[in-house]
């Protein structure tokens, strides 16, 4: 008899301990949704069909992803003249909208490496910073990573140029994110990021455009970095992702609920803590490390691009009718955005 009620009080034990495990995960996912995951606005259960205008502008995205991931192709530090000549093809753009450019330059092991810089200067001195890495992976052409980041950041530019904004809207595109200079000081963005704050920048919005033209309506054909965020999330990949870390907060849910005001495509949005993989991926990353509020539009990458970091991201890969989808909507974004 002993045994058997020393037996019942260690299950009754266990089963308790069980239940308290159980409890403060659920009561960390709802808060880490509430906090983190609770976006306003509502998403579009599908993408829309185009109009003439963004007929056009779909052709233009397309021709300037071919033009880097085709013609100019694999471009990095071991590719370094294709790497210049995608510098000289985005500054190229700029001029030809009608901007003035800056090249933010500086030196890896002995050679020049460059970013590219537009500017529209506005009423005031808050800048609303939109940018995207121009190099390649090794090995790959890149045409989604992150030619599409480009392409949309050159697309964008020129729909602004001429505009008379409130803030100054600044167009960069970063060199040298892809690995080995990932996350390191040696990015292009780092070393941007750095020296806006020592010149007394007043960035008051980074958005990041990483990746973005991919999708698909197959099922489960979107995964996460956690399975707890499965959970949450929807597991087609024919949405527009919207990520930041937690001090960007107030930021991301700005611009989730512009974007969901004005856009004919799926999104979803979550702050998370920077360790969480994904999350710091790109150049926001580096706007974090200067104090910047910071956020990066992406079609997920990895956890949904079949062709990610490989030989077979090529232009044609692409569905360049969502991607158009996602670039107009981030212009009405950026115009709410000047407005506040």
């Amino acid at each position: 008899m002993e045994h058997t009620f020393y037996y019942f009080l260690v299950l009754t034990r266990n089963l308790f301990s069980a239940l308290r495990i159980i409890v403060a995960v659920a009561a960390i996912l709802a808060l880490l949704w509430w906090f983190g995951m609770r976006m306003p606005g509502k998403s579009l259960p599908k993408a829309a069909s185009l109009s003439s205008g963004e007929v056009e502008l779909r052709e233009e995205l397309r021709a300037n992803v071919q033009k880097l991931a085709g013609e100019i192709g694999e471009r990095n530090m071991w590719h370094y003249p294709q790497l210049n000549a995608a510098a000289d093809f985005i500054e190229d753009s700029f001029s030809r909208a009608g901007l003035q450019t800056r090249r933010d330059s500086y030196n890896m092991r002995g050679q020049a490496c460059h970013n590219i810089e537009a500017e529209i200067p506005g009423a005031r001195p808050d800048i609303l910073l939109i940018g995207a890495h121009y190099d390649s992976v090794f090995g790959s052409p890149g045409a989604n990573d992150n030619g599409t980041g480009v392409a949309a950041t050159l697309a964008l530019a020129r729909r602004f140029a001429g505009k008379k904004p409130k803030h100054t809207l600044r167009f960069v595109a970063f060199v040298n994110e892809e690995p080995p200079y990932f996350l390191s000081d040696e990015m292009g963005s780092f070393v941007y990021a750095g020296r806006c704050k020592a010149r007394g920048d007043k960035i008051s919005a980074m958005i990041s455009l990483e990746t973005i033209g991919y999708f698909s309506d197959a099922p489960h054909s979107q995964t996460y970095p956690s399975p707890g965020l499965g959970l949450f999330y929807p597991k087609v990949g024919n949405f527009i992702g919207f990520v930041s870390n937690v001090h960007s907060r107030a930021l991301l849910r700005r611009v989730v609920a512009l974007f969901r005001k004005h856009a004919k495509i799926s999104s979803e949005g979550a702050a998370l803590p920077a360790f969480v993989p994904g999350v710091s991926w790109s150049d926001q990353w580096s706007f974090w490390r200067q104090g910047y509020a910071a956020i990066m539009v992406t079609d997920t990458a990895p956890f949904r691009y079949p062709h990610y970091h490989s030989s077979s991201d090529t232009p044609d890969k692409l569905d360049y009718d969502r991607f158009t989808l996602v670039v107009t909507g981030m212009e009405k974004v950026i115009e709410d955005l000047d407005k506040l």
